[in-house]
């Protein structure tokens, strides 16, 4: 999802970009990775390939640590190398979970999962390697048009189920996968101009909500009665990998470096949603 939107964005702005997806590049692989960017010669590197399979991860860390963990170090040794930027996208998960007020990019990490602890390695991976080059953008609850999300998810239920049931007991930041992209160009180029410092920054939308609130407003968006979805508890859908229940994320770092914060979830809901439906009900349907 993000990488495609932030590949739209590129050209439409006239930069040159390229994509490679793991069938074109390994990233764990240093030789492969060092090839690509000798030949691709980029001055910015946003890597966006991740083990996102939250609860696989659980009794695969170690597959999840190559992709989330070695691979943003290979990446790092190469742009160490050959003098490019990287840009890390990262997660929540990497927090506890547990606070009552948005964590700061300065807020000591404390994962609670696999999928948290594999993202975490990552993220001092760049930073180690790459102190002056280095850039980690922690993100949550993206959704988008380019691939399966929680709301491409209900508005299918929504045509299939009378009622819903959906936890109202984690609290989060809805974030726009095509909002996120344009933050990750934006930042690419303040880094280039030297404008932006090196370090973490947190790529999530204003606001915040729950799973509950957020079906309800993807219903009212759909013109569906939003009292059929009901609120539950995380007990009723009880997963391998615990989920935090809080995961609203601050945004000081980017005024700093002269870039506005990511917009309200609802404003970003409502803009990207046409596309959202285009993509999940098919070209012919209807948009709202």
């Amino acid at each position: 999802m993000l990488g495609q939107d932030l590949l739209a964005q590129l050209a439409a702005a006239g930069e040159s970009a390229v994509g490679l997806d793991r069938t074109a590049l390994d990233i764990t692989d240093p030789a492969s990775v060092r090839a690509a960017l000798a030949e691709h010669g980029p001055a910015v590197v946003v890597n966006c390939a991740a083990w996102t399979a939250v609860d696989d991860a659980e009794a695969k860390e170690d597959e999840a640590l190559a992709v989330n963990g070695t691979g943003p170090r290979v990446l790092a040794e190469a742009c160490a190398a050959s003098g490019a930027v990287l840009v890390q996208v990262s997660t929540d998960y990497v927090f506890a979970g547990d606070a009552s007020a948005p964590y700061g990019e300065d807020t000591p990490p404390a994962p609670r999962s696999a999928y948290g602890r594999t993202k975490l390695a990552g993220e001092r991976a760049v930073l180690d390697t790459l102190p002056e080059r280095g850039y980690v953008v922690r993100t949550a609850w993206l959704y988008g048009a380019g691939g399966g999300n929680f709301v491409r998810t209900m508005i299918k239920l929504e045509g299939v189920k009378d009622t819903l049931d959906v936890v109202d007991d984690q609290r989060g930041q809805p974030t726009w996968t095509g909002d996120l992209a344009d933050r990750l160009v934006r930042l690419g180029r303040a880094a280039l101009d030297g404008t932006a410092a090196p370090g973490i920054y947190h790529g999530t939308s204003g606001g915040e909500t729950t799973w509950f609130s957020f079906t309800r407003e993807i219903f009212r968006l759909l013109g569906a009665d939003p009292e059929r979805v009901r609120p539950t508890t995380s007990e009723a859908f009880v997963r391998p990998a615990p989920r935090p229940a809080y995961s609203v994320l601050g945004h000081e770092r980017w005024r700093a470096a002269g870039i506005e914060p990511i917009r309200d979830w609802r404003a970003a809901l409502q803009e990207a949603f046409p596309a959202l439906l285009k993509a999940e009900r098919g070209a012919g349907a209807p948009t709202a």
